[in-house]
């Protein structure tokens, strides 16, 4: 059995899992964890680098950058002029032309503000930007931000930092079904059954910052969530059995004795 390769604005990533750089008890656990999880594709706040000064020790020193693709965030941003202002600040200071697009619509659920957020969607891509936007698990938001010319969406699995896993497992199903871009589900996930099934829906990566930063034994944690990316990917290609309500006996009765 073969997979496609995770491909986004034509750019290809060895790891479908995307981890972050924020909440990590040091710099250095946050480098055991990126080593240990795997992933090709950090996300880092536009905010947290000292951008002003880079001689000075930056988080971005602990970030193999030879092996890890950066990928810019707006986090903290509550208006698409914000988060626009942001995502020009991080390709100016040459971290890159691509953003994962947060404009947040409120401080108590962090749940994203979808009409500016098709709004800078809109006005970055048409300023070259490759723009991968955090938006709710909402089928006709990720087709609007499809069509606003967004390179993947990032529906929510639950509210950023709660762990609670994936909530509308039917929604996350619709959205990747008519999506012609990447799905990668971001937030919510606390644990490796979580990713795991995340993939099982059929989406093609899985990103998390609290899950491993946030536990008890990170890099461990990061390797579970590396193992559970691969198992949930490859379970979704195998095709799953149907659910039924009654048993169905796994040995054939055919042949048995006294039948």
């Amino acid at each position: 059995m073969t997979d496609t390769p995770f491909v986004i604005a034509g750019r290809t990533f060895r790891s479908r899992l995307i981890v972050g750089t924020g909440k990590y008890p040091s710099h250095q656990v946050m480098r055991e964890c990126h080593t240990a999880s795997g992933a090709d594709m950090v996300t880092v706040a536009v905010r947290r680098v000292n951008i002003s000064d880079r001689s000075r020790e930056s988080l971005l020193d602990y970030v193999d950058t030879d092996r890890i693709f950066i990928l810019p965030n707006t986090a903290g941003c509550y208006t698409a002029e914000e988060a626009i202002r942001t995502a020009r600040l991080g390709r100016e200071a040459g971290l890159s032309n691509w953003v994962k697009l947060e404009v947040i619509g409120d401080e108590r659920t962090l749940f994203p503000d979808n009409e500016a957020l098709i709004e800078a969607t809109r006005i970055l891509v048409s300023e070259g930007f490759v723009v991968l936007p955090y938006t709710n698990d909402d089928p006709v938001a990720c087709r609007k931000l499809e069509e606003a010319g967004a390179s993947a969406v990032m529906p929510l699995g639950a509210p950023i930092g709660s762990g609670l896993g994936i909530q509308n497992a039917n929604n996350l199903r619709i959205i990747r079904e008519f999506a012609k871009v990447p799905v990668i589900v971001d937030a919510g996930v606390g644990t490796a059954s979580d990713a795991a099934f995340a993939m099982e829906l059929g989406a093609d990566g899985v990103l998390m910052n609290t899950a491993i930063a946030g536990a008890q034994f990170p890099a461990q944690m990061a390797e579970a969530m590396r193992h559970a990316v691969v198992a949930g990917r490859q379970a979704f290609l195998a095709g799953r059995i149907p659910k039924k309500m009654y048993a169905t006996a796994s040995s054939p009765l055919e042949g048995m004795v006294g039948r």
